[in-house]
């Protein structure tokens, strides 16, 4: 995520941190080579300059200067100006006392809106809440079958209704919501290849209507200053609460993440980060600026390895380790654990330094992956719990079964049985209370 605009940066502070000394003049050079890495990332100018002068005052004052670490101290400015201008911290949706509590969700065709209803929909369902999802886009009837789709996939009540008329839907949808017990509508609508007056009438007459408690406005990260433009005019228009940044995946320059909460005065609240409904990220500043600038985000990291990992499984495994027992078994289950918390890419931004590293020659092979979890799986319950007794003819069976070669079979063991003379050799030396507890093997 946004690694063009880390890397340059990290550029730009690693010849900071080289001076023997901090003076005025590197400082300026500093501050003109950041200006330049903002704007090629597309931030709106003024952010940009508001920005840049504002760690430059505080860079330059005495106690920077007096620093025994002063290339440190000016990192950690930049750190914190960088988290204000990414906006206030995190605000979750607030539910109303009266249920159901309506999130209208607008933006432009192609920004990613529907795929966010859902995703939206889901981090509420594993907050315990009960979501009703509803399609309010009458013009692309594609919309209303993807947001179908989705919903069955999660499970979670969508209004079936072959209706033309946006503010009827609206309607239907909260009186549907209620009869199902949904404490949260989450409100699809249309949008359009650009703004145009009948889109924002439409929009306001839904407003007007589903009285929406949250408004959110969906922008697509790769467009930069265009996403920041088109917000301005959806905020003249409807006032919304709150933004969400799309497809930052993918190459985004980093532009509208920088700006876009400076110039409407609206947090971000979410960020979409893959296509898979589990790719949303409750928006944190602190923590997107820390990664921004090549420092991690352990915290974040932590709470996917909650998330994915079962902690009753992790308690039995836990166990086992104490009694130096590690199975296919348990490999298999946390290998699965491993895959849940998305690609291993991915992970790696969160580790504070990786983004130094060639992150994408160490890409986790996806078919590596699945060959390892096709043998395990063609082997017995037997053969899992007692891999010794996996011979020469099991393992042809087991490659057979599984697609993969012989050859294949027996790297996997040989592995398998070099990671169970470590455990052993831990639990040996005293490891089974301590060092054992709480590890995940899921690799």
């Amino acid at each position: 995520m946004l690694n063009e605009l880390t890397l340059k940066l990290e550029s730009v502070l690693k010849k900071l941190r080289g001076e023997g000394k901090i003076t005025e003049k590197n400082i300026a050079e500093t501050m003109r080579s950041i200006r330049r890495v903002l704007l090629e990332a597309d931030v709106n100018y003024k952010v940009a300059k508001d920005f840049i002068a504002s760690v430059q005052e505080k860079a330059l004052g005495q106690e920077v200067l007096r620093s025994i670490t002063p290339a440190q101290l000016i990192v950690k400015i930049i750190n914190d100006e960088l988290t204000g201008l990414l906006g206030e911290p995190f605000k979750d949706i607030k539910m109303e006392p009266t249920p159901p509590t309506v999130v209208m969700v607008v933006g432009l065709q192609g920004s990613g809106k529907t795929t966010f209803c859902a995703k939206l929909a889901r981090y509420l369902k594993k907050k315990g809440r009960s979501p009703f999802l509803a399609s309010a886009d009458v013009y692309r009837p594609a919309a209303r079958k993807q947001l179908e789709v989705l919903g069955k996939s999660l499970a979670i009540p969508i209004l079936g209704m072959e209706e033309t008329d946006p503010v009827k839907i609206a309607n239907a949808s909260l009186e549907e919501c209620r009869r199902v017990s949904g404490d949260v509508l989450i409100l699809d609508t249309a949008g359009r290849l650009h703004i145009d007056e009948t889109m924002m009438q439409e929009l306001s007459a839904l407003k007007a209507k589903a009285m929406p408690h949250e408004i959110l406005f969906v922008a697509d990260g790769m467009t930069g200053q265009d996403a920041v433009n088109t917000a301005s005019v959806f905020l003249e228009r409807l006032d919304f609460s709150g933004v969400v940044l799309t497809k930052l995946d993918g190459d985004a320059k980093g532009g509208a993440a920088l700006s876009i909460s400076k110039v409407t005065g609206k947090p971000i609240r979410f960020i979409s980060v893959g296509e898979k409904v589990e790719d949303l990220e409750p928006f944190h500043p602190e923590r997107m600026a820390s990664r921004i600038l090549g420092m991690g985000d352990v915290i974040t990291l932590v709470e996917k390895a909650q998330e994915a990992i079962d902690e009753e499984k992790a308690a039995k495994l836990e166990e086992r380790l104490r009694s130096a027992e590690f199975t296919f078994e348990d490999f298999l289950e946390q290998l699965q654990q491993l895959k849940n918390m998305g690609p291993l890419e991915n992970l790696l931004e969160f580790i504070p330094g990786m983004n130094k590293l060639p992150v994408k020659g160490l890409k986790m092979d996806e078919g590596a992956l699945k060959r390892t979890e096709a043998i395990i799986s063609s082997m017995t319950l037997h053969e899992r719990s007692s891999p010794k007794i996996i011979n020469g003819s099991r393992r042809q069976r087991i490659a057979k079964g599984s697609g993969t070669a012989v050859q294949d079979v027996n790297r996997l063991l040989k592995q398998f049985f070099q990671m169970q003379k470590m455990i052993k050799k831990m639990s040996r030396q005293g490891f089974g209370k301590k060092g054992m507890k709480g590890m995940n093997f899921g690799f």
